[in-house]
C-alpha cells in the first residue's frame, strides 16, 4: 500500500471518530496517533486532508449536496460521507493530484472500509464533481 492510501485511510479513520466525538482536531490527532504508528510523510498527509476537510467543511459538502442525487449528506453512510469529503477536498485544492487518481483511491477506499455498493456510489456522486470542477 503507497504513502497515500495510508495517509488517506488514516485521515477517514480521524474524520470518522470526529463525527462522533466532538473534540479539537488536535486531540483527535494526539489520540489517533498514539495508537497507530507511521512514517512521517503518512501522517503528515494524513493531517494535511483532515484539516483541509474541516477548513474548507461548507464548500465541500455544499458540492457533495449538489451532486448527490436522492441523497441527504445527513441520510448518507459516515463512512462513505467522509470518504467523499476526503476526495472533493483533494479535487477542490490538491492540484498536484490527478482528479482520475483522488477518484481511484476513494473508490477503492470505499471497497475496502465501506458497504457492498459503496463504491459505485462514490463514484456516481464525485465523477460529477470531477467533471465539474474541470469544466
Amino acid at each position: 500500500m503507497g504513502s497515500r492510501r495510508k495517509s488517506r485511510e488514516c485521515a477517514l479513520q480521524m474524520l470518522f471518530q470526529r463525527d462522533f466525538q466532538s473534540c479539537a482536531l488536535q486531540d483527535v490527532f494526539a489520540h489517533y496517533w498514539e495508537d497507530h504508528q507511521v512514517s512521517d510523510e503518512v501522517q503528515a498527509f494524513a493531517e494535511k486532508l483532515v484539516e483541509g476537510v474541516f477548513r474548507n467543511h461548507q464548500e465541500i459538502d455544499d458540492l457533495i449536496k449538489q451532486h448527490s442525487t436522492n441523497w441527504r449528506l445527513d441520510r448518507m453512510p459516515t463512512v462513505d460521507r467522509n470518504i467523499l469529503r476526503i476526495a472533493t477536498y483533494e479535487l477542490l485544492f490538491e492540484h498536484e493530484i490527478a482528479s482520475r487518481v483522488s477518484l481511484n483511491e476513494a473508490i477503492e477506499i470505499a471497497k475496502r472500509y465501506g458497504a457492498v455498493d459503496s463504491g459505485a456510489f462514490i463514484n456516481g456522486v464525485l465523477d460529477p464533481i470531477a467533471k465539474a470542477l474541470e469544466g
